[in-house]
């Protein structure tokens, strides 16, 4: 039996346009020979669709878009859908996140996700009833074990420490050929190797074939970077569909229940890998939120470079402008270099010089400020008469605003609020300094694309004359290996002075990551490349103490 594993990159509550992508892959697979065909997680709702799930005249439309399918494919290929349907029940929450098997024109039982996370990006329990366990499904002669994302995420002999009490597929295994398991597994760096680690493991540990459908695509802040692969009962891998791309995998699975080995894609690793993801995901929230064209701020600086470059790969050159905004102290080679990576991205450019707008301020501001010395205040004015020049070209040409800052920045708060935050999606924010660097040198690898002045002069916002990023902040490496050592491995301030970090950087650079808690939550989404980021897997509190 030939079974398709439908990598799809569908949009959240986009019910009729999902359908018809999903039985469009179900058609052209049983032309291919398939009898199944399986979507990933919640594929006919996009995942997450978050307080979706609260309207009950989408969910409705849901069920009624589940049964005109089940018809539509009637005679052509089984398809196991990733949905959501009623608790029934008198208690509980009210939906189930379920697989269904539709099949001879009807939509038939399959199961209930049992494992619902709520942590990091994820927040499941507040919407899903959990399942008590799936039970075996019989299909053309086999026995397959159905288990939905997370369900797979917990084998107590691959975690050290499980976050749940109970092993889905430790409690199926036994009593099935085959597992499969539908997710939406949200990218972050590396994540692929850890999960294909995972399913290998997982497969030879209790000697069953096991096939992984994943989603592809970005839904906000999020991407679905795809990878489906498929395991025999050894844990070797014998198939894996594309990255970041749709793609459909076919899988033979021969009657006695081992695997043929199939088309295993070369999988992407280090800076190809982030931007992949990147590229991606900009193109998808762009399109997505019915938009075809952007717009960049171009500081001649390495981060306004990457996020043009990004983009530009993302949306088309002719799609992007990038806008330049000289202030008084924005140096010659800065203009110089804004112009060169418009012409080696091949894209437009404008220029908007913002002197008079900042004479118009001051005059305006003078007897307010009258008597007291220029400070950090009128560096933020700059940065807010370029929001709002860019904004106005948003609003007049329909065009997205992206902007540029780096995750080093957000972190500490070396940014403007309503300034060079005003835009739409953060390209870069989840990219710390020297990750932004490491990137633009790959970038560069064929032959230049960011200038070389660009990559190595000293990074300043040029809001003051002779000004310098490290006026202000520790050395870039120092402040990188601070907040790494913070965020993402979870040191406290003693561990990361007892790793060699000097005591006071420690501490005045913590203390800044807190007082920038207010200025996070008003930036928009930005892309998720790595373990932890700002967003949704970062909840803290603004007022504390």
């Amino acid at each position: 039996m030939k079974i398709a594993l439908l990598q799809l990159n569908v949009t959240v509550g986009d019910l009729a346009g999902n359908a018809r992508r999903i039985e469009q892959a179900a058609r052209d697979s049983a032309k291919a020979g398939a009898q199944l065909a399986v979507s990933s997680e919640l594929a006919l709702l996009g995942y997450p669709p978050r307080d979706l799930l609260l309207d009950r005249a989408l969910l409705e439309q849901a069920q009624e878009t589940t049964n005109r399918l089940a018809r539509s494919l009637d005679g052509v290929i089984a398809l196991l859908l990733g949905t959501v349907e009623p608790n029934l029940a008198d208690r509980g929450r009210s939906v189930r996140n379920v697989v269904q098997l539709l099949k001879d024109g009807n939509v038939r039982a399959g199961t209930t996700k049992v494992l619902l996370p709520t942590y990091d990006v994820f927040d499941e329990d507040r919407y899903f009833e959990p399942g008590a366990g799936s039970s075996p499904l019989q299909f053309a002669g086999t026995t397959l074990g159905l288990t939905i994302c997370e369900d797979v995420w917990n084998d107590a002999q691959f975690w050290p420490h499980p976050r749940y009490h109970l092993d889905p597929v430790e409690v199926l295994a036994g009593q099935v050929q085959t597992l499969i398991n539908l997710s939406a597994s949200p990218f972050h760096r590396g994540k692929q190797v850890l999960r294909e680690r995972m399913l290998g493991h997982t497969a030879r540990r209790h000697g069953k074939p096991l096939l992984y459908i994943n989603q592809v695509g970005g839904n906000d802040e999020l991407i679905f970077d795809g990878r489906s692969c498929a395991f025999d009962a050894r844990g070797q891998l014998l198939g894996r569909a594309q990255a970041f791309r749709e793609d459909v995998l076919l899988v033979e699975l021969p009657s006695e229940g081992e695997l043929v080995p199939g088309r295993a894609e070369p999988d992407l690793a280090g800076e190809e890998e982030v931007w992949q993801a990147l590229v991606l995901g900009t193109r998808d929230y762009t399109h997505k939120c019915g938009f075809q064209q952007g717009i960049v701020a171009l500081s001649g600086g390495i981060d306004s470079a990457l996020t043009a470059a990004v983009v530009c790969a993302a949306l088309g050159p002719a799609n992007v402008v990038g806008v330049m905004m000289p202030s008084p102290y924005s140096s010659r080679g800065s203009l110089d270099d804004s112009a060169r990576l418009a012409g080696n991205l091949g894209i437009e450019t404008m220029k908007l010089p913002i002197e008079p707008a900042m004479q118009a301020m001051e005059q305006i501001l003078a007897p307010a400020f009258a008597g007291m010395q220029t400070d950090v205040t009128e560096e933020n004015i700059q940065a807010r008469i370029r929001g709002t020049l860019v904004m106005a070209l948003s609003n007049k040409f329909n065009r997205l605003v992206f902007i540029t800052g780096n995750k080093s920045e957000t972190a500490v708060g070396y940014n403007t609020l309503y300034g060079c935050t005003a835009g739409a999606l953060a390209v870069i924010a989840d990219l710390y300094k020297g990750e932004v660097y490491r990137l633009a040198y790959w970038l560069n690898r064929n032959g230049e694309v960011i200038p070389e002045d660009t990559l190595s002069k000293p990074p300043s916002a040029e809001l003051r004359p002779d000004q310098r990023d490290q006026d202000t902040l520790p050395p870039y490496d120092v402040l990188d290996a601070i907040l790494y050592g913070y965020i993402e491995e979870g040191h406290t301030s003693a561990e990361l002075i007892e790793a060699g970090n000097d005591p006071q950087t420690v501490h005045r650079v913590l203390k800044l990551l807190r007082q920038a808690e207010f200025k996070r939550r008003q930036l928009p989404p930005a892309l998720k490349v790595s373990a932890r980021a700002f967003g949704m897997g970062w909840r803290m509190p603004i007022a504390r103490r």
